[in-house]
């Protein structure tokens, strides 16, 4: 039997529902509820747009599309009709800041797909022998940044996005990768920058249309520096948050400001509890503000210091009083943070990567969004970010 393909501009009825959180009581607000899986893009990737719109990915059909979510009504509008069997990286999509077109890879190329009429133009198709890395699109909203990395399929095998095979060995491989920007305007390409080892997690500034981070990807007991800044201006390159021996920060993202670069981290055993890190520091390496606590994450998020979300680790569903598998949320008072305070149980079992749960703030602090295949299969959540105080504590 012949599956039938979502058709683009197709319009799919509300799928909303909300429950009380068994743990700590708050409401949760399921966004998406279909039998297959569905996703909110990479945490580092703003989806919210418009008035009360938010791009995600949902593999409905049988074949990943990009839709766009009213948070109003629920409704949700399929953007693209894309075709099984050519390779596709949804989860990836970067929003234009002049939210007008959002860009994606799909079939060996950089699409770019008007927001409004559903239009799609091809931007730049990668050259043989190499594969896209991650990909953003600058402030001003002129460049797309992103990464082309050596293909070495033929004596690797490769599988990132479910379980990360392949990993460590690309690495130890030391690819040719490089940086590059496409113009949005009229096509123009630009190499920005070369390294014969892996780069990864092209970061552009939300502020800052010259900026953007990216990191020297692998192992982060044996990268020899995680977090890098390049302005595009001078075509200066150099490390942020330089580290000590035992000393090890990654997830880097900008904070809303465009000038500040959130990350968390390790000292010691990355299987210890105790010395985890969290922090921010300005571009420039200056302003590092930093603190300890004793939680270990997959991914954080925030728009500032003020407060800080995060994932904590995988857990069994079957034991409900582990502590593991919730959003937790810190509050910085200016001295330091307190916390963790207990958000939800997100019960997400990170099995591949559109089922990392990426937990992701709102642009206005309000709300936390979420993926997490609690039910089965991966769907969206969200949640209001109640008074502080409210919230159980993690013992």
């Amino acid at each position: 039997m012949k599956l039938m393909q979502p058709a683009k501009s197709k319009v799919w009825r509300s799928e909303q529902r909300s429950f009380q959180d068994r743990l700590t009581g708050v409401t949760v607000r399921q966004l998406t509820d279909y039998r297959s899986h569905s996703f909110h893009l990479y945490f580092t990737n703003n989806g919210f747009y418009g008035k009360g719109k938010l791009l995600f990915g949902s593999d409905r059909g049988n074949v990943t599309n990009l839709y766009s979510l009213d948070l109003h009504s629920g409704e949700m509008a399929q953007l693209t009709d894309l075709k099984p069997g050519y390779t596709s990286r949804i989860q990836g999509t970067f929003l234009n800041p002049l939210e007008h077109e959002a860009y994606f890879y799909y079939n060996h190329a950089i699409i770019g797909i008007d927001l409004h009429t559903l239009e799609e133009r091809t931007l730049y198709t990668a050259p043989a022998g190499y594969n896209f890395g991650s990909m953003s699109c600058t402030a001003d909203g002129e460049w797309v940044c992103f990464g082309l990395n050596e293909n070495l399929s033929d004596r690797i095998h490769m599988d990132l996005g479910n379980g990360y095979a392949g990993f460590e060995s690309y690495f130890s491989a030391k690819p040719h990768c490089m940086i590059m920007a496409v113009s949005t305007r009229n096509g123009t390409v630009r190499e920005l920058h070369e390294e014969q080892l892996w780069l990864g997690h092209i970061n552009t500034s939300p502020t800052q249309p010259h900026l953007f981070t990216y990191c020297h990807e692998g192992p982060w007991e044996q990268i020899d520096h995680r977090i890098w800044v390049f302005d595009m201006n001078t075509g200066l390159h150099w490390k942020v948050r330089d580290t000590k021996s035992n000393e090890y920060v990654g997830h880097e993202y900008w904070m809303k400001d465009g000038l500040h670069i959130g990350y968390h981290g390790f000292t010691g055993s990355l299987s210890d509890e105790t010395g985890k890190i969290l922090g921010a520091v300005h571009y420039t390496n200056e302003r590092l503000e930093e603190y300890s606590f004793p939680f270990q994450n997959m991914h954080v998020h925030s728009n500032d210091l003020n407060l800080v979300v995060g994932d904590g680790q995988q857990a069994s569903a079957y034991h409900g009083q582990q502590l593991q598998d919730t959003l937790q949320l810190w509050r910085n008072d200016g001295s330091g943070f307190q916390g963790p305070r207990l958000l939800c149980k997100h019960r997400g079992s990170f099995h591949t990567q559109s089922l990392h749960v990426h937990p992701r703030l709102s642009p206005d602090g309000k709300h936390v969004l979420f993926t997490s295949d609690m039910s089965g299969y991966g769907n969206l959540y969200m949640v209001d970010v109640p008074d502080f105080e409210s919230l159980p504590i993690r013992e």
